[in-house]
């Protein structure tokens, strides 16, 4: 998601599974790794949800809702602040599952996302496809 906040130039859609938008609220210790401590600005202003106003692009969030190694309210808070910023997006919610890119229905709702947003395709209904 943080490439299409911060570089809309070089990016035409996002997809974001299982992400963690605000790295205040996520591991510490992984956080340090890569972006020191103690929590200073720089976790303020990489935020994605302290930035969600700038998106500009096509973006689909998937969350699975017993995801134990990312809170899923880290995308329901970047949710509620582009809903806020009155920012159009799509959100998948993956009933019962952990920490995933949601299996085959993950999978075919993100190549349909990609198909239409960067081959400016209409997926096929799938609902109205006969499978025997």
């Amino acid at each position: 998601m943080a490439a299409v906040l911060f570089h809309p130039e070089m990016y035409k859609a996002a997809y974001s599974s299982c992400g963690c938008h605000d790295n205040r609220m996520d591991k510490i210790w992984w956080n340090e790794q890569w972006m020191s401590y103690p929590i200073g600005k720089q976790y303020l202003e990489s935020s994605n949800v302290v930035n969600a106003h700038l998106l500009t692009r096509p973006l689909m969030l998937v969350v699975g809702e017993l995801d134990d190694n990312v809170d899923p309210a880290s995308t329901m808070q970047v949710v509620d602040a582009l809903i806020k910023a009155n920012k159009d997006f799509e959100l998948v919610v993956l009933p019962g599952v952990g920490h995933t890119m949601g299996g085959s229905y993950g999978e075919h709702k993100r190549f349909d996302f990609f198909v239409r947003e960067l081959l400016n395709v209409v997926p096929p209904k799938w609902n109205e496809i006969k499978t025997d």
